[in-house]
């Protein structure tokens, strides 16, 4: 699998600058083999899968949201300020696409479950999800492309971010179900914080050594 991949953080960055970092980082992995997993919270914005999403444009315009179309999988999901997003530029072709984002949901359901946060997946809704008194709420998103053998996007987990956007889509497509975050479930951290344990487990889970 090339080199182990290193961990960085990029601080809040607005989406498409996070988009051309992340396209570089892939055209260097393809002609060296270099590994990046990245750490960042996004400026408030809408993306949609490659199947697209329901939004309403107007509203959130209005309410200050870029809305970006993605080849990632997935429908529509919302990223703001508080929100840990990890994007994985890696060589997935030992993995494929289906057991890396088991991976990366084992990741995020072990450091949910060291914080008191007990969380699971649900067939056929890639992430993690919580059981509420008000029923299931999702907690962190997941979605990945694969091209040439390597992937990128990622995961999104809600820490301390408002959740308003959320408010202006349909979360993932799910219509049953609504979000919540760690900050709703008494949980009390910030997307750094959580940063450095997660980046850690996301290496040794995918298999690789953690030298870097």
């Amino acid at each position: 699998m090339g080199d182990p991949p290193q961990a960085r953080w990029l601080g809040t960055i607005e989406y498409g600058s996070a988009l051309a970092v992340q396209e570089g980082a892939r055209a260097r992995g393809v002609a060296a083999g270099e590994q990046v997993i990245f750490g960042l919270e996004h400026l408030p914005v809408i993306t949609l899968g490659k199947r697209g999403g329901e939004v309403d444009l107007e509203a959130a315009t209005a309410a200050g949201y870029a809305v970006w179309q993605t080849r990632r999988g997935g429908l529509a999901t919302c990223h703001e300020p508080g929100q840990l997003v990890g994007y994985l530029v890696i060589d997935a072709r030992a993995l494929g696409v289906r057991r890396l984002v088991e991976r990366v949901e084992a990741v995020l359901i072990d450091w949910l479950s060291g914080r008191g946060i007990v969380a699971d997946r649900r067939q056929g809704l890639p992430g993690a999800w919580v059981q509420t008194a008000a029923g299931p709420r999702k907690i962190a998103a997941v979605g990945m492309q694969i091209r040439s053998g390597w992937a990128m996007h990622g995961f999104a987990l809600n820490i301390e971010n408002s959740l308003d956007g959320f408010g202006l889509i349909t979360p993932c497509g799910i219509r049953d179900a609504g979000v919540t975050s760690c900050a709703r479930l008494g949980c009390v951290t910030t997307p750094r914080e959580a940063w450095g344990d997660i980046a850690d487990a996301l290496i040794a889970r995918l298999g690789v050594r953690s030298g870097w």
